[in-house]
């Protein structure tokens, strides 16, 4: 009997708790951000009531709210504030179990008798409001793009989506260019702590290893202000990875692509393991622990058992094998969990997985210069694979967030090359490599009121690690003579250049970070005024090994010599050749092939924030930077250089309407060279057939910058703007083609002289100005308009064929337009995307060869999505580069400034041409 009570008791237990799970399920959430009319920087303690009711909440650290267990309905919320008008805002309608996201901006009270004056707004008025505020707040010139934004796009990284910004554009599908300037006048951050460069050869962040979907926004600043880095002319990129989730979620997709030019086709290269699917090598192609040094191959004490175990030690394996290129396949999943406590604190996390493969092929690949005609068929077996994991608790007044990104790029290339050099041999040149790439980044964030009002401290520390890894990167070529058929091909193997090596390269920079500031806001010269001040320090380490290894062929035996050299590739390294003795290990290249370097910054800024009337803003100050860097080889330190830079700002904002501002600027920054820029290390680039060389005399560029202005918001998420704006530059670090001895090598110089100026242009627009059709109203038209002049002065060390000309990569012109259509109460989307950038140098003159330029292309991409299972899924088909026009880069040598094809015609030199497909995909997204 006792047991049959207990049992009831529990069952009556049980079913209350299910259905108080059951009816909190069915409840909604109301959520949003509170900030400062004026400056939009966020309120912290605001307190958000439910009117007629007790229930309310009080803006955490980062000025946000949630109200939770809302039933479905309408309500009126209060916001009220020391020192601000109280708002009640109307008509907030709850939808359980969905999230009402409302953001909410409170003005400063201009006495005792207004602050009792309570503002009115509907749900509507409000959001209208706040997007206003954050769109025309900005401390800065800036621009911008959002997740949901980056959602209504075909792009699947980081770089695809730059190039829907304003003035931005992209470098060999991953490296940014703002405003004209080059990838390194550029800098990129991370969740708020600088990114180091993931290329071995050049200053630049390869943006294609962030996924898109791991993005929460990103923002080019393109003016500087004393909190940024200052080590930028063009833009600083900044990306923020997602954070606390408005609630739980759980989200998968998935996506298949075909390219016209390679899907289906044969595809060429060695036998890929299962680990390669996964993005990793196997340590196959590393170098055996035991492998003979440096030394002592160069000393040739190597006795000939050890020679024969070295070579042997290396991958033989050459064996290609022919299959059909398989569709790119993409997964994402993503886990989102949020836990309010009865106190008020809240801790989320957010984890997400990313993974992709693609199979591409370039077919007919022209590559020709003084020297040689050539065509490759360029093969790219590639697979990424990407984790974010961040966590943040929020406690009081106080938050702790803990990021984490990591992603893992792997590339096995190989390339078959055929054609003519030097007008009398015939080339077959084979080249496999792998590349991995890697970036890991943790970040420990922390931010705080102190005292009461809106003082804040913030600090963040972080370490990155950024991995470059080339495993045995083979290159051979066999020639014959143009006019000999009865010749056979004849590998060049008898004496090793670094042209027809094996290059195992592994690039390791470890960044330590950290950085405090304090913000507080006061009453200066009657002005609302907000001052930071700001500390930090950042300390790289990089380490590049480099090994140019080879078997050389060495017999007396010419019979041999010829049969041996006319093996093919899969044979002429085969072990059993290694054992008769016929090969020797040679090492070329030396010491200076292998670099290591540092670089030490110390900075703080002040920075003072002022509110003048109704109108007028002011965010001026300095900041100071002490940089040291030092760069060595195994033998030397050849580069030990101190500079502290002093760097003023000043940011003027004059609001001539509630919808229209005109901003005005000066701001001074620098451009370093990088560590790969500063050494001497000599890498031969097999796809440009020349060398990369760096400049130990480098020096730092200063640039002097200003900017104008104007920004009209017609409506809410609508914008023209129309900027001008000039850079001067002292020591402007420019590429260049190195080709004294006629071969199109590369190295670096300081300008005497350079500057760039230019106009943008940008617009959003609702179409509902030419009818009041449903089609328009839900049909937006967006454009921006770049227009650029730059002029750079060459030194007079050498005999330059251009004494001036532009700068490298800066475009004239840069051209993004597109169409956005909803329809089906936003379940139907469509958008049609269109960029152009106009020529653009890629390699500067030397003092034989004019400089190469980049040809326009029209690219045309489009979207359509729909959704599906009630909104909670996502089907998107995508067509990326629709007109797949060719990617040309050519001499101009008739000067006339445009493509004209042959130069046997009175046209210009092809340098390089091929045709990158049109990609299309469909994918499938679900949320549950």
């Amino acid at each position: 009997m006792k047991s049959i009570t207990i049992f009831k008791r529990a069952t009556v237990t049980v079913f209350a708790l299910f259905l108080s799970i059951a009816a909190y399920a069915q409840t909604g959430k109301i959520s949003g951000t509170i900030s400062d009319k004026k400056t939009g920087e966020t309120l912290i303690g605001v307190t958000v009531k439910i009117k007629g009711t007790t229930k309310g909440v009080s803006t955490d650290v980062d000025g946000k709210y949630v109200l939770q267990a809302m039933a479905s309905g309408k309500y009126t919320l209060e916001f009220s504030y020391v020192g601000y008008q109280t708002k009640e805002v109307s008509d907030v309608e709850v939808k359980s179990p969905a999230v009402t996201n409302l953001n909410v901006i409170l003005n400063e009270a201009g006495g005792q008798n207004l602050q009792e004056v309570v503002v009115k707004a509907n749900f509507k008025q409000e959001s209208v409001n706040s997007l206003y505020a954050q769109q025309k707040n900005s401390a800065l010139i800036s621009d911008g793009i959002s997740s949901d934004q980056i959602k209504k796009s075909p792009d699947r990284n980081t770089s695809d989506v730059l190039k829907r910004v304003s003035g931005a554009t992209i470098q060999d599908n991953k490296f940014v260019i703002v405003r004209g300037l080059s990838d390194r006048y550029n800098t990129a951050t991370l969740d708020n702590s600088t990114l180091p460069s993931t290329e071995a050869n050049k200053r630049a962040f390869s943006f294609d290893i962030v996924p898109s979907n791991l993005v929460d926004k990103i923002t080019i600043s393109k003016t500087a202000t004393p909190d940024l880095p200052a080590d930028f002319a063009g833009g600083a990129v900044q990306i923020v990875t997602k954070d606390i989730p408005d609630q739980n979620f759980i989200s998968f997709g998935v996506g298949y692509g075909y390219n016209t030019q390679s899907t289906f086709k044969d595809f060429l290269g060695t036998k890929k393991n299962a680990l390669a699917y996964l993005g990793y090598e196997d340590g196959a192609k590393q170098l055996a622990e035991n492998f003979p040094s440096s030394a002592a191959v160069a000393a040739g004490t190597i006795s000939n058992a050890k020679n024969i175990a070295a070579l042997k030690s290396l991958p033989t394996d050459y064996t290609i094998k022919n299959n059909n290129a398989l569709p790119t396949q993409n997964y994402q999943f993503s886990l989102g969990r949020v836990k309010h406590f009865e106190n008020g604190n809240k801790f989320g996390a957010l984890i997400s997985g990313t993974y992709r493969n693609a199979q591409t092929f370039f077919q007919d690949v022209e590559r020709n210069f003084y020297i040689y005609n050539y065509n490759d068929n360029q093969y790219k077996f590639s697979t990424n694979v990407g984790a974010l994991a961040n966590f943040a608790y929020s406690f009081g007044k106080n938050k702790i967030s803990f990021k984490n990104i990591y992603n893992k790029n792997y590339d096995d290339n190989y390339t078959e090359r055929t054609g003519i050099r030097d007008g009398n041999s015939l080339n077959k040149f084979y080249a496999l490599d792998v590349m991995q790439k890697s970036l890991f980044k943790t970040t420990l964030e922390g931010d705080h009121q102190i005292g009461e009002g809106n003082n804040k401290l913030k600090w963040t520390a972080s370490y990155s690690n950024i991995g470059n890894n080339q495993p045995n990167q083979l290159k051979i070529n066999y020639t014959k003579p143009l006019n000999d058929p009865s010749t056979p091909y004849q590998a060049n193997i008898t004496s090793l250049g670094k042209e027809n090596t094996r290059l195992f390269s592994d690039l390791s920079e470890n960044v330590y970070a950290g950085d405090v500031n304090y913000s507080t806001p006061f009453k200066l010269f009657d002005a609302s005024t907000t001052m930071k001040l700001g500390l930090g320090s950042q300390y790289r380490e990089r380490t590049f090994d480099a090994r140019f290894l080879g078997a050389q062929l060495e017999t007396n035996n010419p019979d041999l010599q010829t049969a041996i050299r006319s093996l093919p590739l899969d044979q002429i390294f085969s072990t059993s050749l290694i054992e008769s003795g016929v090969y020797k290990l040679v090492e070329v290249g030396g010491d200076l092939d292998s670099y290591k370097a540092n670089s030490f910054t110390n900075y703080g800024y002040l920075m003072l924030d002022q509110k003048f009337g109704e109108n007028f803003r002011a965010v001026y100050g300095v900041r100071a930077e002490n940089y040291n860097v030092k760069v060595m080889s195994a033998t030397k330190n050849y580069v030990d250089d101190t500079k502290l830079d002093f760097l003023p700002s000043i940011n003027l904002t004059y609001s001539l309407t509630k919808k229209a501002n005109l901003r005005a600027s000066y701001y001074r920054t620098v451009a370093r060279p990088e560590f790969r820029e500063l050494s001497l290390s000599s890498y031969y680039d097999y796809e440009s057939l020349g060398n990369i060389a760096g400049n130990p005399n480098l020096k730092r560029s200063l640039i002097d910058n200003a900017d104008i202005r104007y920004e009209l918001y017609p409506e809410a998420g609508q914008l023209f703007s129309i900027s001008g704006f000039y850079k001067h530059f002292t020591d402007a670090i420019e590429s260049y083609r190195y080709d004294v001895l006629s071969t199109p090598d590369v190295s670096f110089f300081n300008t005497p002289k350079a500057y760039t100026y230019g106009l943008e242009l940008e617009a959003r627009k609702n179409l509902n100005f030419l009818g009041e059709s449903n089609f328009l109203k839900n049909t937006t038209a967006y454009f921006n308009l770049s227009l650029i002049k730059s002029k750079v002065t060459n030194p007079t060390d050498q005999n330059y064929i251009d004494k001036t000309r532009p700068m490298v990569g800066q475009s004239p012109y840069v051209i993004n337009a597109g169409l956005q259509h909803s329809a089906l109460d936003n379940k139907l989307n469509f958008n049609i995307l269109y960029n152009k950038i106009g020529r653009r140098i890629i390699q500067a003159s030397g003092i034989n060869f004019p400089s190469t330029w980049e040809n326009p292309r029209d690219v045309l991409d489009f979207q359509v999505s729909y959704k599906v299972l009630k909104s909670k899924g996502e089907l998107k088909l995508n067509a990326g580069d629709i007109l797949n026009q060719r990617s040309i880069i050519y001499f101009d040598y008739n000067g006339n400034k445009k493509y004209d094809g042959s130069v046997l015609n009175g046209g210009d030199e092809t340098m390089m041409s091929y045709k990158p497909g049109t990609n299309i995909s469909l994918s499938f997204n679900y949320t549950f």
